[in-house]
């Protein structure tokens, strides 16, 4: 049946959000030049990324640095932001679509990075774009029920590798305005690492109490994004459309409980220009209050959310009501109220 997953935390406070930003900045100008021949054959116009995702550059990691090292220093980060000594983790969960190897996990080795205590569980969680909002849900959880008393949640994403491959397969003569659309999508990514600490309110009183929110899927939508190490086939705008349409549906019915109508800010995940704007126009929302961090990061993944809210951290005041709003693909959307 139809309907959203409603929940609400007892215990839980956001101590710190953080990001780490890759250092590398490649143009949306520098993917244009190199599929300049493409392009022209296939009659699609100039600054297409920018023209069409509102995408002008995104960001690469320095070589010698990969995606696991980048979750690593934004979760050192979060830990000094709140104070907390990584003997009291009790929880670390990676939320990173980006992975080298099926298994070990990858937060492993950030666990062992960070000098967790060997009684602190770690483990991955991967739910496409929404994993870190997946991944605090369940921290709060734990922490709302006593098992623990701090969590890290983190993210490292890398798209340079998928987005080379892609590239180069786009620059093959025999590639279709079919092939082209399908994988359009991909040259958006960006790279970039976040980390959160969770810990108990009741110890904590003047941190960002997470309240509760709604879940929802949208599952026979799961064929129109499937990713892969060296590359991502999307129907952009099937995905476009039955997003928007779970996130207007859990919106709806959220309402009557929930009234979200008037938040102080609504962190989305960060697509695109299109999908933004969808999202403002369809559910009526104040695009003053809707940061934007996508033209110069891209979709860096599940990071994207967290790492706008970092970006606005400095700029709420105690008591201001966030709304954490992210989609994956899957389709599963998610929003999650925090007091700050």
């Amino acid at each position: 049946m139809a309907g959203n997953a409603t929940f609400r935390h007892s215990n839980t406070a956001l101590l710190s959000v953080s990001s780490v930003e890759a250092p590398r900045i490649v143009s949306s100008t520098d993917f244009d030049r190199r599929l300049a021949s493409t392009l022209q054959r296939l009659k699609f116009p100039p600054r297409l990324l920018e023209r069409v995702a509102g995408i002008t550059h995104r960001r690469w990691w320095a070589a010698g640095t990969s995606f696991d090292d980048a979750a690593v220093e934004a979760g050192a980060k979060a830990l000094a932001e709140a104070g907390v000594e990584a003997s009291e983790v009790g929880l670390l969960i990676n939320t990173s679509v980006t992975r080298r190897n099926l298994e070990p996990s990858v937060a492993v080795k950030i666990h062992h990075e960070l000098g967790l205590p060997s009684s602190a569980m770690n483990f991955d969680l991967a739910n496409a774009c929404l994993g870190f909002v997946n991944g605090l849900i369940l921290a709060a959880n734990m922490i709302d029920s006593g098992q623990i008393r701090y969590a890290v949640i983190v993210n490292g994403e890398d798209a340079q590798g998928t987005q080379e491959a892609t590239l180069a397969r786009l620059q093959r003569p025999e590639t279709t305005r079919e092939d082209f659309n399908r994988e359009f999508a991909t040259l958006t990514l960006g790279s970039g690492a976040a980390a959160a600490v969770l810990g108990p309110r009741d110890e904590y009183p003047g941190a960002h109490r997470l309240v509760g929110g709604v879940m929802r899927a949208g599952t026979e939508h799961h064929e129109l994004c499937v990713g892969g190490i060296d590359g991502m086939s999307t129907d952009t705008k099937g995905l476009l459309d039955g997003g928007l349409q779970l996130v207007v549906d859990a919106w709806h019915e959220a309402q009557p409980e929930w009234d979200w109508a008037s938040m102080d800010r609504y962190v989305t995940h960060q697509v695109s220009n299109a999908y933004t704007q969808a999202i403002i126009n369809a559910i009526d929302l104040d695009p003053d209050k809707v940061p934007i961090t996508f033209p110069h990061w891209g979709n860096v993944g599940p990071a994207s959310l967290p790492m706008t809210l970092a970006a606005q951290a400095q700029s709420l005041t105690s008591g201001d009501r966030v709304l954490c709003m992210g989609v994956g693909s899957g389709l599963n959307a998610g929003m999650v109220e925090i007091v700050w």
